[in-house]
């Protein structure tokens, strides 16, 4: 099918080029959002979503994301779960309320821990290698877990160089990384909401060491802070250019900043602006197979609608999740409930794990 008409325009003639398997360049993404073709812009990346997953699924994960620690030193402005370690309701958990964690989210038929914490500058490295060994020798659960920023505290209060404090998560049992922290891979807007955050540079360096010692990771976004269009097409770009060199981004999330209870405040992005970025997010980086919708920050409506907007993927269950509640998210969903949201969207619900092997089909 092509865009390409007698009256087509300049948003058309880029769709049309995405559809023929062509890549984008950040001039065309521009066109595509100076285009008010909201509807149009998803239907092209829902076929690019069916030429990376044609068995028309829509999968899932059980996880649980554990908050081990909310003492934090990179006091990000959008944040609003952080405390310092002078506060009365800072916390590091305990190696059995983590346990106990783990085994709800197995009794749960949950497959996979998404721990991630401040980036706490008084647990020393060996608290990172020494849970994840206990994790392993007590449960049969993939861990995919630490930000790139509190990998970086760990090369900081280790000493270690990058690739080496890597190595020994690895060997300790980290399977995979989430792409917390990515924000806006831009450093204007980077430094101006989170002045004391790594680079965009060094949160794509962790991801490549990561990478190339053989794990898979995934690449995040978040809009609504202020950026600049360019910004986000260059996020877009610099994903897709590390996708090229090592093919190990599994999947690619976005979502909506939640300005509640920050020092940043703001107003939250509509869902038309979250839908229209999505389309164009399937549209320029053509090279990572799985989108997840964000029904989390978008409710579930909007969550569903994802899926007509280049999402094959529901995300998780997400039995506990603190951070972005903090900031206003407060959508919750069980596995049940995510069968359905799934199967009324069209799509034939599927579970999956981290590395997206289908589980079960319902």
């Amino acid at each position: 099918m092509s865009f390409v008409n007698t009256k087509s325009t300049k948003a058309d003639e880029v769709l049309d080029k995405a559809l023929q398997g062509e890549r984008l360049s950040l001039e065309e993404g521009t066109i595509l959002y100076q285009s008010d073709d909201l509807i149009k812009l998803g239907a092209a990346a829902k076929k690019i979503m069916q030429k990376h997953a044609p068995d028309n699924l829509g999968t899932f994960v059980i996880n649980r994301n554990i908050n081990y620690t909310n003492i934090c030193d990179t006091y990000c402005r959008f944040c609003a779960f952080y405390r310092t370690a002078k506060d009365a309701d800072s916390y590091v958990l305990s190696d059995e309320v983590i346990f106990d964690k783990i085994q709800e989210t197995i009794d749960l038929g949950g497959t996979e821990i998404l721990m991630q914490g401040g980036t706490n500058p008084n647990l020393p490295f060996s608290y990172y290698t020494d849970i994840l060994k206990k994790i392993k020798a007590r449960f049969d659960i993939t861990m995919h877990s630490f930000s790139s920023a509190e990998i970086l505290k760990m090369v900081e209060v280790s000493g270690l160089p990058l690739d080496e404090v890597i190595r020994q998560l690895r060997e300790a049992g980290l399977d995979s990384l989430p792409g917390g922290g990515a924000e806006i891979l831009d450093d204007r807007t980077r430094m101006r909401i989170s002045k004391l955050k790594e680079s965009w540079t060094k949160w794509m360096e962790v991801h490549d060491v990561a990478q190339r010692q053989g794990m898979n990771t995934t690449a995040t976004m978040v809009i609504g802070f202020g950026e600049s269009i360019e910004e986000r097409l260059l996020h877009f770009i610099r994903v897709r250019e590390q996708q090229d060199k090592t093919g190990r981004f599994t999947a690619f999330i976005s979502w909506v900043y939640q300005p509640d209870n920050t020092a940043l405040k703001g107003t939250r992005a509509t869902a038309v602006e979250y839908l229209k970025n999505l389309a164009i997010s399937r549209l320029m980086v053509d090279n990572v197979r799985n989108f997840q919708s964000s029904w989390v920050t978008m409710g579930h409506k909007i969550g569903q609608l994802a899926m007509e907007f280049g999402c094959n993927d529901m995300g998780s269950t997400m039995i506990e999740e603190n951070v972005v509640s903090a900031a206003g998210a407060h959508n919750r969903s069980d596995k049940e409930q995510l069968i359905r949201l799934i199967r009324d969207a069209g799509r034939i619900p599927a579970q999956r794990d981290t590395q997206y092997n289908i589980l079960e089909i319902f």
